[in-house]
């Protein structure tokens, strides 16, 4: 008869069995507490676990000035998860999350990817590399970078200035994990240029064709589309190299607004005009803004036109400088449709107020703020965690 007091050593099961279990693990969350398990567990389970649904966004927040973990919100859970992130220190600036992945500018002049998750990293081109930058002379304080503007003119950059201010936002066309061959997209703020990289490149090339399409950019259907400040779209195919590389689409209505987002909506395209309120802070001196409105918009394609919506039915839209994102509230449990998660993707550095994040309803107009911590360098982002 066993002694009552044996114990089993759950390292030793079979390692079909280890599998069958990894295959039925119903989220992200299970997945991970599986894999850290033991060695054993670990080696049972897929690398890329491609069951596993689409997580919910998780919203990262300002990290500590003394510690080395992330805080990542979970908003229909409100759980707060902390991981370890070292490469987001505050010497580092975030310029987009897209597929899962953390796109990081450091000072030195290298850009990155990074996935929060696995902390897998990927180099990209760096700033140096751009066409439009002339020189870097790490010893040249303060002037460290010459630039060459679209009207022929040289002007210099700080270190701090080109990681703060050069790059608007990045986003992939490609998860890594499942395509090497990826490139990625970045929106470039001071000259409103577009610029891409594929993977495996040393230096980022400009679009000439289509400047001033800056105000966002997703990938649809193998090209890029990005949008100007009035509602017309550049379609770009970086993988074209003839001279026609570069489409437009012109639509005679102007879309109003302060800002603009693109959407890959099931099939459907999006433009989102965000609404900004803008107030003085008398006792700080400083400009205040607020999101107070965001209208949608849908792309009919026979009329090359934008409809108004006056509903997202079950479609819950994720903006900010994240890479554009629309989920189906249905796949998710206490998920309401009709609403548009948002951050703050305006405001610099210095910017006096708190974070302009919350979920927008579009149905009654009014907004439900998302905690978060004050305010530094660091503003929040939506990123969608994944392994695979």
């Amino acid at each position: 008869m066993a002694d009552a007091t044996t114990t089993v050593d759950w390292s030793d099961l079979p390692p079909e069995l280890l599998q069958t279990s990894a295959s039925k693990l119903p989220s992200l969350a299970d997945y991970i507490r599986f894999h850290a398990a033991c060695k054993t567990w670990r080696a049972a389970a897929p690398i890329s676990p491609s069951h596993l649904p689409r997580e919910f966004p998780w919203l990262m927040l300002p990290m500590s000035r003394s510690s080395d973990r992330r805080p990542f919100y979970k908003p229909l859970t409100n759980n707060l998860h902390c991981l370890t992130l070292p490469e987001a220190s505050h010497t580092r600036r975030h310029a987009g999350s897209s597929l899962g992945w953390l796109i990081l500018i450091d000072e030195s002049p290298s850009i990155f990817l990074i996935n929060p998750l696995t902390r897998d990293r990927i180099t990209l081109p760096p700033l140096s590399s751009f066409p439009n930058v002339t020189n870097f002379d790490f010893y040249s304080i303060g002037r460290e970078y010459t630039l060459r503007s679209p009207g022929n003119e040289l002007y210099f950059c700080s270190l701090k200035e080109m990681r703060d201010s050069f790059i608007k936002k990045v986003i992939l066309s490609h998860s890594p994990y499942n395509n090497s061959d990826f490139s990625a997209f970045a929106i470039l703020n001071r000259h409103e240029n577009l610029a891409y990289c594929k993977n495996g490149y040393e230096s980022w090339r400009i679009i000439d064709e289509a400047r001033s399409y800056s105000e966002d950019v997703i990938y649809l259907g193998g090209a890029f589309y990005a949008v100007d400040k009035f509602g017309s779209i550049a379609i770009c195919d970086v993988n074209n190299n003839n001279n026609n590389r570069v489409k437009f689409m012109n639509v005679e209505q102007q879309i109003d607004g302060d800002m603009k987002y693109l959407v890959d909506a099931m099939g459907d395209l999006l433009l989102v005009s965000r609404y900004l309120e803008f107030e003085m802070d008398m006792e700080h001196y400083l400009e205040v803004c607020k999101t107070v409105e965001f209208r949608v918009f849908r792309f009919d394609w026979d009329a090359q036109k934008w409809e108004s919506m006056t509903s997202l039915d079950e479609k819950v839209l994720f903006l900010g400088e994240n890479s554009s994102l629309a989920l189906l509230a249905s796949d998710y449990t206490g998920c309401k449709g009709n609403r548009i998660y948002f951050t703050d993707d305006y405001s610099e550095g210095n910017y006096g107020g708190d974070d302009d994040v919350g979920v927008y309803n579009l149905g009654d107009g009014s907004i439900e703020p998302l905690p978060c911590y004050p305010r530094n360098s660091h503003r929040p982002i939506w990123i969608t965690p994944t392994i695979c």
